[in-house]
């Protein structure tokens, strides 16, 4: 299999069984969405999810979490990882909205990656969820799905990993496909004993083809 026909097989795999994924971070709004992602980092959904309600609630918008009091913020977080940085992303965060973009979220990864806790996989997230834009947010499930696969080769850093994706993926898929990774890699394609039994993608992976498939064609010894 070439790797052109592995990603058309991927892509029509994910187009018939998931065709509308989407991030499980809840949000109404670009801005809750910043504040879910930068909350979200190195942590799981569920707990960002637990989290954020009462986050919210408090400080709605930019202009009331720039005014947050730090101990505050802090005490809603603080189930979360590294809930002191996180506070003080997101305080500067909503600080740099006020002043330099009239409290509105920008919708370039240039300018999403000036805010403080914003870098470029955030930013690929705030601009494909919210605009649909081509940019391909890399996390640790895409970068391990990925290269699992067979889509990436030889890509030792996330960027590479991007580079790589959006070369290959159509344009008006990236943004989707994005997602497909992520929830392949949470609950198929996991870190540890990937559940291979349970994958479609098998005839185009990689990692089965090699690891798995040869001991399923071992003949037991005689005794």
């Amino acid at each position: 299999m070439t790797r052109k026909e592995r990603f058309d097989f991927v892509i029509k795999y994910f187009q018939q069984h998931a065709p509308n994924a989407e991030t499980e971070l809840l949000y109404d709004n670009p801005f809750q969405l910043l504040v879910a992602v930068i909350l979200s980092a190195q942590c799981t959904d569920k707990r960002v999810n637990m989290t954020t309600p009462a986050v919210f609630d408090k400080y709605p918008d930019a202009e009331s979490l720039s005014k947050a009091n730090y101990e505050e913020l802090f005490s809603l977080v603080k189930s979360i990882s590294y809930p002191g940085n996180k506070s003080r992303h997101l305080i500067g965060m909503a600080k740099m909205l006020v002043t330099d973009f009239n409290g509105e979220i920008p919708m370039t990864v240039e300018e999403l990656m000036k805010l403080p806790g914003v870098g470029r996989k955030t930013a690929n997230v705030i601009t494909s969820v919210v605009d649909a834009q081509p940019n391909m947010a890399v996390d640790t499930h895409v970068f391990r799905v990925s290269a699992r696969i067979g889509l990436t080769v030889n890509a030792k850093t996330p960027l590479a990993t991007e580079m790589q994706l959006i070369k290959y993926i159509p344009s008006n898929l990236v943004y989707i496909a994005h997602h497909w990774l992520i929830l392949h890699g949470r609950y198929i394609c996991v870190a540890r004993n990937p559940k291979c039994d349970q994958c479609g993608l098998r005839p185009a992976c990689k990692y089965f083809q090699k690891n798995v498939l040869p001991r399923t064609l071992i003949s037991p010894i005689n005794e």
